[in-house]
């Protein structure tokens, strides 16, 4: 029913020459076309409205929120990337730490094994050297005692000639290595 009194007004507006205006002046001005200039103002707003209203204004809204639904998904997104990278961030600074403290333990314990070592080889070296101080003290004391025995008989012999020659007899080597002991004896006890 509605739409037929609606459809009866429509044709009646477009039969009277209300509709069309005036042919005299401006008939926007003129009181009696105001009714038809309402009418089709409230008309063309109103068909206007609803177009914006279910046409346009649904995909707006559909846009704005895909937008929105976009960005609260980037923003979870990004935070638990943000997450996932400070929980990376603190598991790397714990491997460093760890690996801190186990480089200093293995530096520590080549510090005490190398000590060590030195120590071992210090003493070991001492060893030998004290060895080699006797062998060589030893073999000093032997050539020092085996010389004085060859030093005593080569005097004793040059003595024995010396005497020879100067007295012109032999003398008796026991008196002659008797003497030039007791001499080598007094000089070795002046020298100490």
């Amino acid at each position: 029913m509605k739409k037929k009194n609606f459809f009866l007004l429509i044709v009646y507006l477009f039969n009277t020459k209300v509709v069309f205006g005036a042919e005299e002046g401006m008939p926007q001005l003129n009181p009696e076309y105001w009714a038809a200039q309402t009418f089709w103002l409230i008309l063309i707003f109103s068909l206007l409205y609803l177009i914006i209203w279910k046409v346009f204004l649904p995909k707006i809204i559909d846009s704005v929120e895909n937008r929105k639904s976009k960005i609260v998904n980037d923003l979870n997104e990004a935070q638990k990337l943000k997450e996932n990278a400070e929980k990376k961030l603190k598991e790397y600074e714990k491997i460093i730490e760890e690996t801190k403290k186990t480089a200093k333990k293995i530096i520590e314990e080549n510090k005490k094994n190398l000590t060590n070592d030195i120590k071992n080889k210090n003493q070991e070296l001492n060893k030998t050297i004290e060895k080699e101080l006797l062998a060589a003290e030893k073999e000093i004391n032997d050539l020092k005692n085996n010389s004085i025995t060859s030093i005593n008989k080569i005097a004793v012999e040059i003595s024995s000639d010396i005497i020879k020659q100067i007295v012109g007899t032999e003398i008796n080597m026991s008196n002659v290595s008797a003497i030039v002991q007791e001499i080598s004896k007094k000089k070795l006890e002046n020298n100490l």
